[in-house]
């Protein structure tokens, strides 16, 4: 850590130096420091936080741009950075934890965070970042990097654009770049937790220039050492730098960011063989993985987002980023035979991934009245590229390790077999896919009776431009489809503080590619992709503002249209998941001392037309009937400074195949909290500290589906063990 030590003292330094010449001014109250600056590029700026500071008001809804959530037909919470740092969440799934509509999985094989919302799996190189997808490091993002975390449940194709991963069915997630706040910032972060995993980190931000219209702001932050799953190691450095200009006409933003994760004998996914059971939860703190698995992720990304207003009532806008990613893994994932004993085995599975991505869009943003009804139109276009290079070599004979669930057996790395196979070459991989997507979106909210109602109306024209290569580099297939994606929304605001909605929008994804032909199952057509998917979702809810308190409710049905090998041996598009469910979630601050976060969300996930008797009707993979959270906030009035928390997760059972043979408990879950602020010499001064999981109870947290289309199995996610985590934060 000693580089990060010099960086972060020379910060220091830099603080105490801009704010030498500042007078001291006495601070009457303790108050937590309200950050107030736009997020972006935007003569909006950013949406106000609702009360109790944990959500805000609104947040970005695709290229329609940051709307109130009374005033938007589609359901959004935004997550703020208040609710962020008092939690002392690490990264992007420990916000959604406050989510009642969102479950983190992983993905398969390795450990990026994936998240299902309302169901269907979203994986976080899907999530956008200062309104562009795939910018952010693929499998794991840290906290430090955003100022707000904005979850848009349902389909987007209209709204977002096809997502690169053709996922996002159920919802889409957007966070929010930090900017420098109005006020100078200063803030040097330390804190522990379990596995003595220690953290350090500093957050500068300072506004110059004529009216203060030039802002920078600095984000270093370093996180080492273990944590609570015994023998595991992780380290994450961190440097971002934010720039923006705030003129009369003319806005921009920038930012560039540099992140490397690096994992040692991190707890690896678990597979079944399909004759066996579900086996028990092992101790939630048991570690399977061999002491030889590592996985390495560097990721250098950047934007650049400006807006310029032509007249009072036109803006143009235009938006870009990159992303330069490289990965090396060597795995070694646990496969169950038999569930009650707990005796399994693993291999030896060595990857290396090289990403390359560019993206942008340009638009313009207008109002003009027709009569005495109100327009507001956008027109965006949008480029996505991504490139990736990947190789591979596994060994599933010749290093095939036997080990148990509960008693672990650790191995010395084993050397690749002559029979290994393998694709490319692991120091220098060769492209294997390009992916280009190209649209084109109109859209224009309506309004009318003195803005008691809302129409919004929309298409998106979509293009999906896919090309495949061998692991040689050489061409394989090519994918070039295009669809045009709709939008129908409509608010009404019968009374003060009510909305009533109703929307239908469709996602959209590339079709799937049909698999190669086996011994046990011929395929007339292996290779062939299908035309692009369409979703289609409706869903009707309603939102009501008591002026401290928000509580959102809403009914909705989603249908995914899937992959099928009929009874001619053709791989076709037949059948569908179908998703219908209600939501009630809630927010806000009951009492002036008492805050409010939560919610319950009950789901009907089925598999229907599948054409086989087995799952016809049956709940779709890792999906469970309800999932409900409840978060409390209480400032100990008795102890001026002190504030109390807790929260309660809680997650129906779910099946890990798609016969609903192997079925997975549910479980609850209870994280506490506690913080202290107080001044030391007229700074604020904060010591945070939380137990997530206080009960250590032992629980499979998700049974996450595989990517392929006519896979029939999940796999398991141990749940976290019980986490200490404490951090001490001065404000200079």
């Amino acid at each position: 850590m000693n580089a990060y030590k010099k960086i972060l003292i020379a910060v220091m330094y830099a603080m105490v130096f801009m704010d030498a010449s500042a007078e001291e001014s006495e601070v009457d109250t303790l108050e937590e420091v309200k950050v107030k600056a736009s997020a972006d590029a935007n003569a909006k700026g950013l949406m106000k936080p609702y009360a109790g500071g944990q959500v805000a008001k609104g947040g970005r809804v695709g290229v329609m741009g940051n709307q109130d959530a009374m005033d938007t037909p589609f359901s959004i919470n935004a997550y703020t950075n208040e609710l962020i740092q008092n939690q002392q969440a690490k990264s992007v799934g420990d916000v959604l934890l406050n989510d009642p509509s969102v479950r983190v999985a992983r993905g398969f094989g390795n450990f990026q965070e994936s998240y299902f919302i309302r169901g269907f799996q979203l994986y976080s190189d899907s999530v956008a970042y200062n309104g562009l997808y795939g910018l952010l490091p693929r499998q794991y993002i840290a906290a430090e990097l955003f100022e707000r975390v904005e979850v848009l449940r349902g389909a987007s194709a209209f709204l977002n654009g096809s997502s690169p991963n053709g996922d996002g069915i159920g919802g889409s997630i957007s966070l929010l770049p930090k900017r420098a706040p109005n006020e100078p910032l200063s803030v040097v972060n330390a804190g522990w937790s379990s596995g003595n995993q220690q953290l350090i980190s500093a957050d500068v931000a300072r506004r110059f220039g004529p009216d203060d219209r030039a802002g920078i702001r600095l984000n270093v932050s370093k996180r080492d050492g273990g944590t609570a799953v015994n023998k595991e190691d992780a380290d994450v450095d961190l440097v971002s730098l934010a720039l923006d200009w705030r003129g009369e006409k003319l806005r921009l933003s920038g930012d560039i960011g540099y992140q490397d994760n690096h994992l040692k004998q991190t707890r690896t996914n678990v597979s079944l063989d399909a004759a066996t059971g579900v086996p028990r939860a092992p101790k939630s703190d048991t570690n399977w993985a061999q002491p030889w698995s590592y996985s390495n992720e560097r990721d250098t990304f950047g934007t650049l987002r400006g807006e310029y207003d032509l007249t009072e009532k036109v803006t143009a806008y235009f938006a870009g980023g990159f992303r330069e990613s490289h990965e090396a893994n060597s795995l070694a994932n646990l496969t169950v035979s038999n569930s009650a004993t707990g005796a399994g085995s693993l291999y030896r599975f060595d990857n290396t991934r090289e990403d390359s991505v560019r993206t942008g869009e340009v638009g313009l943003k207008g109002k003009f009245e027709t009569g005495s009804v109100n327009h507001d139109v956008v027109l965006n276009a949008n480029l996505y590229h991504f490139e990736k290079k990947a190789a591979y070599t596994f060994d599933f004979s010749g290093t095939s390790l036997n080990t148990n669930l509960y008693a672990p057996v650790y191995s010395s790395l084993p050397a690749f077999t002559a029979t290994a196979g393998s694709g490319g070459v692991l120091n220098n991989p060769k492209t294997t896919g390009r992916t280009i997507l190209r649209s084109l979106a109109l859209g224009d909210t309506l309004s009318m009776l003195n803005n008691q109602l809302l129409l919004t109306l929309g298409v998106r024209h979509q293009e999906i431009v896919a090309t495949t290569y061998t692991y040689d580099g050489v061409f394989d297939d090519a994918y070039d489809k295009s669809k045009l994606s709709p939008v129908v929304g409509a608010v009404v605001k019968p009374w003060d503080g009510v909305s009533l909605y109703a929307n239908y929008i469709e996602g959209l994804s590339q079709g799937a590619t049909a698999p190669q032909s086996t011994v046990s199952q011929p395929i007339t057509n292996p290779g062939q992709t299908l035309a692009p998917y369409v979703s289609k979702q409706k869903e009707v809810g309603a939102k009501f503002d008591f002026g401290k308190i928000r509580v959102t409710t809403a009914y909705f049905t989603t249908e995914k249209p899937r992959g099928f090998i009929n009874a001619a041996d053709v791989f076709t598009s037949q059948g569908k998941e179908e998703h219908q469910g209600v939501e009630l979630m809630t927010y806000g601050q009951i009492l002036p001392s008492l805050r409010v976060l939560g919610g319950i969300t009950w789901l009907d996930a089925k598999q229907k037309n599948t054409g086989d008797a087995a799952s016809e009707g049956k709940q779709t993979i890792g999906v469970p009937d309800r999932q409900a959270n409840l978060g409390l906030e209480w400032d100990a009035l008795m102890v001026p400074g002190l504030t109390l928390d807790a929260r309660v997760i809680t997650t129906g059972n779910v099946y890990v195949d798609s016969n609903n043979t192997q079925r997975v408990p549910g479980w609850t879950r209870l994280d506490i909290g506690a913080r202290y602020a107080t001044e030391i010499k007229g700074h604020l001064f904060t010591v945070r500290s939380r137990i997530d999981n206080v009960t250590d109870r032992d629980y499979w947290a998700s049974a996450g589906g595989y990517a392929g289309t006519t896979s029939n199995s999940g796999y398991l996610v141990l749940g976290a063990p019980r986490t200490v985590t404490i951090s001490a934060q001065l404000d200079f």
